[in-house]
């Protein structure tokens, strides 16, 4: 039995030394102490984390992705050191687990490539901003509404209300078309006449039904001309600033009413024709 309790196990610690009160107590505090460190780590992240989200969502020029971001890697942080004080409660040598964390960390870096792309690429669209939440973006092909952005995806809300999800490593390495960024658009038309038209009465039909929308802006001047002359028309090509908001409705509300507008003005609008000849012998 004596030889059993002074069998060392690690440290130069003994069995008996084991069973000794004062060691006993010593191992409950480190518990004790250990199991505090914890919890006031994951109070203090929390904390930080509410402060730097109540932060980005007080002020509305903010971008609430980046401090969402931010807020989570405090947490992070923040528990990472509760962490390493537990670890040096118990005397383990913090340096060695650093070491070993970080040769996971390789590995575990070469094992998840693509997945480490798209967090790079979220960290880096988080921090420049190119798209944020609520823009209408088209990215990659698709074309939507941005409703969220993680650092794994983006998701996009197409015009049909259809959920769309992109990797960010194809967000962030392809075109990005932000129609959302300027508060003014231009629209374009082409509206094409017959060669038998009155190009002063056409041009001032277009010009005046155009310019009586109130979507339609008189600033930058609007501009009208005659672009081309087709194989059987004469074609205007128009273009016209309005607010990003109403650029759809007001593009297609204005070829019907231009195309109406052309009908009551009796300006012919050209449709393709053939004419055949038929040479006799």
């Amino acid at each position: 039995m004596d030889a059993l309790l002074n069998t060392v196990l690690w440290d130069g610690k003994t069995i008996a030394d084991l069973l000794t009160l004062e060691f006993l107590a010593s191992a409950v505090g480190n518990v004790l102490a250990a199991l505090a460190i914890l919890f006031i780590g994951f109070l203090v992240g929390g904390w930080v984390r509410r402060r730097l989200v109540g932060l980005g969502g007080k002020h509305a020029h903010l971008d609430i992705t980046l401090f969402n971001f931010l807020g989570n890697v405090a947490r992070y942080v923040v528990v990472g050191f509760a962490f390493l004080f537990v670890l040096n409660t118990f005397g383990v040598q913090t340096t060695s687990v650093v070491a070993v964390i970080g040769a996971a960390g390789l590995a575990i870096g070469l094992a998840l490539q693509g997945t480490l792309s798209n967090v790079a690429a979220g960290v880096m669209i988080v921090f420049f901003r190119p798209i944020k939440i609520g823009d209408f973006v088209e990215v990659n092909g698709q074309m939507g509404t941005v409703k969220e952005i993680t650092l794994n995806y983006t998701e996009l809300a197409a015009i049909s209300n259809v959920q769309i999800i992109i990797p960010n490593s194809q967000v962030w390495g392809n075109t990005i078309i932000n129609y959302s960024t300027y508060d003014t658009r231009r629209a374009e038309w082409v509206f094409g006449v017959g060669y038998g038209a009155n190009l002063k009465t056409a041009e001032e039909t277009i010009r005046n039904t155009i310019m009586a929308d109130p979507r339609a802006k008189a600033e930058p001047e609007p501009f009208i001309q005659v672009n081309n002359l087709g194989d059987s028309s004469v074609d205007f090509l128009v273009r016209v600033w309005c607010d990003s908001a109403d650029y759809f409705g007001f593009q297609a509300d204005m070829k019907r009413q231009v195309k109406e507008a052309l009908d009551a003005a009796d300006v012919p609008i050209p449709f393709p024709t053939r004419t055949i000849v038929n040479v006799s012998e």
